[in-house]
């Protein structure tokens, strides 16, 4: 371990000395070694200085994935440059308020219309063929220049919520390797796993799918979003893929994909992880059933603190609904309104407590105030803004966010069991609420070719009646974000659309 482990780069300095021909990271049929990663990130770093540059700018990216953005990742952490990785497809008011709000001194891009709002602010811009000649053409430099410390920031990732524009999480070096190593040390990545990420860097989860897979001196691949549709198994047998990132719409697609035996091989996954939304049995049943040797490994986190609690590979069978334990060297516990800790059993907003919680928000201190609160001095816990309970042993189990809980004739009311329930009714493959909006009820979206009236029946079984929602619309397909998870936004506009279609 070298003397500055608090550093980002240091992970793949570390990965270097141990296996430096071992593969590294693939994207688009390219595969780089950790020797040529290492190369790479430190052209890359000559090329940040050369651009002009320095500790503390910051740089925004938004393009698709290549093996050039690992490097680059690496190659800011060595000059102490914040890094911001945006979804490809973020346009317009988004990236206008990005630019405005993090002040970039380079964008990579390919898009016109983004190099144009770059100019109108005297933001440079690179392309991503630039950025490749940069990383792979040209000598080694033999140093670099002094880099950041653990407590600079390393990092910026921008999370959106359903009515406002995003918001960037600042994560240190300190924070962002805590995190990456605690995760890894209950996960357990080998050397000899290759990780497949269909996830985009822009989103933390397939972020740090590098990080630790640069921990474990694993190869990851990086895969792309619209790889999860019927490729998705040769995709994983192509690669060889022992570990699969998954969120709830990755796992239900291969599941079905196993089941109707599309592909012919199956890929030899050891390990399935999944956060960013609760995975229903269902799919894990059927995945467990077509992949004998697959272990699971249920999470919750957020951006704001990466991962808050791990389950033990398959504790969801001893467990079912418990999403695991703090990781080690962190607390998790629940409050009541007031703040005060509530005995196990109780609901109550889920607090985070360690090295793992981030910064804050960029240049929102009223918000950072609200959400990172300090107790006497203390480093700032996470008030998370979702609910649960934690058992006797510790174990934290998920009630629903802030916003997913509402109000339905007067009882309080959790989005994320309606869905559960909804997909417990035989023929029903996936589902989502949206809360309601006055006067209307909540409205449930299936995707099944059940009659409404027979889901809402079947619904009956499983919860009580007063959080049945009102309407149940079927749907060919529920609407995703770029990061897998559903999409609200879309799931209002189609309500409106229903709606229009009553009345006339």
């Amino acid at each position: 371990m070298s003397a500055h482990a608090d550093l980002l780069h240091d992970l793949l300095d570390e990965a270097v000395a141990a296996r430096p021909d071992g593969p590294a990271v693939s994207s688009a049929g390219r595969t780089l070694t950790y020797r040529e990663l290492d190369d790479a990130s430190r052209r890359l770093a000559a090329w940040l200085v050369e651009l002009g540059l320095e500790r503390g700018d910051r740089l925004v990216v938004c393009a698709p994935g290549s093996v050039a953005q690992p490097a680059l990742v690496y190659a800011a952490s060595r000059v102490g440059v914040t890094f911001s990785l945006l979804h490809e497809q973020v346009r317009g008011v988004q990236l206008d308020h990005v630019l405005d709000d993090c002040e970039p001194a380079l964008l990579v891009t390919d898009d016109a219309a983004a190099r144009q709002a770059a100019h109108r602010r005297d933001v440079r811009t690179r392309s991503t063929a630039s950025l490749a000649d940069a990383a792979f053409d040209g000598p080694v430099p033999e140093a670099t220049p002094p880099g950041p410390l653990a407590v600079d920031p390393v990092c910026l990732i921008y999370t959106s919520g359903t009515t406002s524009l995003p918001k960037a999480v600042v994560s240190t070096h300190g924070q962002l390797t805590f995190a990456a190593r605690a995760i890894q040390s209950v996960l357990g990545y080998r050397p000899a796993d290759v990780v497949y990420s269909p996830l985009p860097l822009s989103f933390d989860y397939g972020l740090y799918q590098l990080f630790l897979s640069t921990l474990a001196g694993a190869h990851v691949t990086l895969g792309a979003p619209a790889e999860v549709g019927p490729a998705l198994v040769n995709n994983l047998v192509r690669a060889g893929a022992t570990v699969l990132a998954a969120v709830p719409s990755v796992a239900e697609a291969l599941a079905r994909l196993l089941r109707r035996g599309r592909g012919g091989s199956t890929p030899p996954l050891r390990l399935l992880t999944n956060t960013g939304a609760a995975m229903p049995a269902e799919t894990l049943r059927s995945l467990r059933a077509s992949l004998p040797g697959l272990h699971v490994q249920l999470m919750f986190g957020l951006t704001e603190c990466k991962r808050a609690t791990i389950m033990p590979p398959d504790g969801d069978l001893e467990r079912p609904g418990s999403s695991g334990r703090a990781l080690p060297g962190t607390e998790v516990f629940v409050v009541d309104d007031d703040g005060r800790r509530l005995p196990p059993g109780d609901i109550g907003e889920i607090v985070v407590r360690g090295p793992n919680v981030m910064a804050g928000y960029w240049r929102r201190p009223e918000l950072t105030a609200q959400r990172f609160r300090r107790a006497e001095g203390l480093f700032p816990q996470l008030h998370t803004g979702d609910y649960g309970w934690v058992d006797e042993d510790g174990y934290l189990y998920f009630d629903g966010r802030r916003d997913d809980i509402y109000k339905e004739s007067g009882f309080r009311v959790s989005a994320t069991e309606v869905e559960a329930a909804a997909r417990r009714v035989p023929g029903v493959t996936a589902a989502a609420v949206l809360p309601p909006q006055h006067p209307s009820r909540a409205l449930l979206f299936v995707v099944s070719d059940l009659d409404p009236s027979e889901v809402l029946s079947g619904m009956r079984e499983q919860i009580e009646e007063f959080k049945i929602p009102g309407n149940c619309l079927p749907v060919d397909t529920l609407p995703l974000t770029g990061n897998g998870k559903v999409d609200r936004k879309a799931l209002a506009a189609l309500a409106e659309e229903a709606a229009g279609v009553r009345t006339r």
